[in-house]
């Protein structure tokens, strides 16, 4: 059986096989990707940037089959592909757009007289490796600052995506990229780990689960390889106070809802003020119990299954060690009853830390409510997390926000506003949510060289 196939969540049916790379279709890869690199670093900042237009135009362009092939992949309504499809557009005109002011030189004053700058340079062929829950976007966060600043692409998919991994290696070819400067390849994890070590490969960027990061990382950092990590998060949505509850509450549920709650960024863990907490709990637990699943490929679904049969039993299973150790289930907590993997809309309420709930992402439909007496506790309680990707706090009092955003060990904080993502604000967290940070500016300083040239005063 090949491990690059696209089973259909909504149906459990195994649509498409892709066959596994060889190994010698691994070592021809790379070496597309190398040579492509010496003529590529050499193009001019203007040309890049005009491929990466047109890579935009024609995800525009085809957004309707794009979204039909990740609905089948891995169960995202059309709706949200086409959102996913249209935030991908707006990645790659960011960084052609902005691109070549971004890597401009940077001038420097040394006390020591003469003149200095920063010049920023590609770095060579880096290795991507991307999960399935956004499959053109997480690629573009990192093939479009990359491309920009000269570097070349060796693209490994999820093994549950191989029509997308296909769709987007055909959409640089058609925006007239040059050969070999994004390759795609259906490799195996050991051949991922080959790609790392080769001394071609100058470095490798990973967004997936903390397991997959760390065992990159460990490869990478054996051969002296930079990395980004995009990892996991259990983000808090921290409701303070609100002159509008209902919005607060339909905030809440976009934040754990996006993409059937398969997002690294989704509000996890509502976190609300004793006094707003009775209230909170029971519009959120009706507008939630309001969900229903449905299939993907028809308008106007809620939500649709989670990516496979796997994740659906990963979840059921968090939810029923809750249970087991004294866990309230408000609404849902079970699979829904029809073929596929479909699953329900679930709040839980009683959390401790002794269950699995209160410590493990929960990656599906499920979101977590806890009272707290006030600001103090609340950034205990959101703070006491391996994860530190991002957060939301409520409040009519924007300054006192804030304070509490910035004691939120989190990498992002969004105020009064569900979280999200835009091409020009930088994204990435601490603790184990990873290294590193992708779009915006920062986005296009992870794989550069910033090359000192300095040049004495005369005498």
């Amino acid at each position: 059986m090949s491990v690059y196939q696209v089973v259909n969540p909504a149906t459990g049916t195994v649509e498409q096989d892709y066959p596994t790379a060889s190994d010698a279709e691994i070592q021809d890869a790379v070496q597309r990707a190398h040579t492509a690199y010496s003529a590529w670093r050499t193009t001019s900042k203007d040309e890049r940037a005009a491929i990466l237009n047109r890579v935009a135009d024609l995800y525009d362009e085809r957004a309707d089959a794009l979204a039909l092939i990740i609905a089948r992949e891995m169960g995202k309504p059309l709706a949200e592909g086409k959102g996913e499809i249209a935030l991908v557009a707006s990645i790659y005109r960011y960084y052609a757009d902005e691109g070549p002011t971004l890597l401009a030189d940077t001038p420097l004053s040394p006390k020591m007289g003469g003149k200095a700058l920063v010049r920023k340079e590609p770095v060579g062929p880096l290795l991507g490796i991307m999960p399935w829950n956004f499959p053109y976007y997480q690629v573009a966060r990192f093939a479009a600052p990359n491309l920009m600043i000269g570097n070349t692409i060796i693209l490994k998919h999820a093994p549950q995506c191989p029509e997308s991994a296909l769709a987007i290696e055909q959409i640089f070819a058609d925006a007239g990229l040059p050969a070999g400067a994004y390759v795609n390849v259906f490799a195996t994890n050991d051949q991922s780990a080959d790609i790392i070590a080769d001394k071609r490969v100058a470095g490798v960027s990973v967004t997936g689960s903390e397991r997959a990061g760390s065992a990159v990382a460990e490869v990478a950092g054996r051969h002296l390889k930079k990395v980004v990590l995009e990892l996991g998060g259990s983000d808090a949505f921290i409701l303070l106070d609100t002159d509008d509850l209902g919005a607060a509450v339909q905030a809440a549920v976009r934040g754990r809802m996006g993409n059937a709650g398969q997002a690294c960024n989704g509000a996890k863990r509502m976190v609300v003020v004793d006094e707003l907490y009775d209230d909170f709990v029971a519009a959120f637990t009706d507008a939630m119990a309001g969900l229903t699943p449905g299939d993907p490929t028809e308008e106007g679904v809620d939500f649709g299954p989670l990516s496979s049969e796997q994740a659906v039993v990963t979840l059921v299973e968090q939810i029923e060690d809750a249970v087991a150790k004294g866990a309230t289930v408000l609404t849902g907590g079970k699979r829904v009853e029809r073929t596929g993997a479909f699953m329900e809309a679930t709040v839980l309420a009683d959390v401790t830390p002794q269950m699995r709930a209160y410590s493990e992402e929960l990656f599906g439909p499920a979101a977590v409510v806890y009272r707290v007496a006030d600001a103090e506790a609340a950034i205990a309680l959101a703070n006491d997390s391996d994860f530190g990707l991002g957060g939301v706090v409520y409040s009519t009092d924007v300054a006192k926000a804030q304070e509490v955003a910035d004691r939120l060990d989190t990498g992002m904080v969004w105020i009064n506003t569900a979280q999200g993502s835009v091409a020009d604000l930088p994204f990435g967290g601490t603790k184990r949510s990873g290294v590193g940070r992708e779009l915006g500016p920062y986005g296009i300083d992870e794989f550069v060289n910033k090359k000192l040239v300095y040049t004495p005063a005369a005498d």
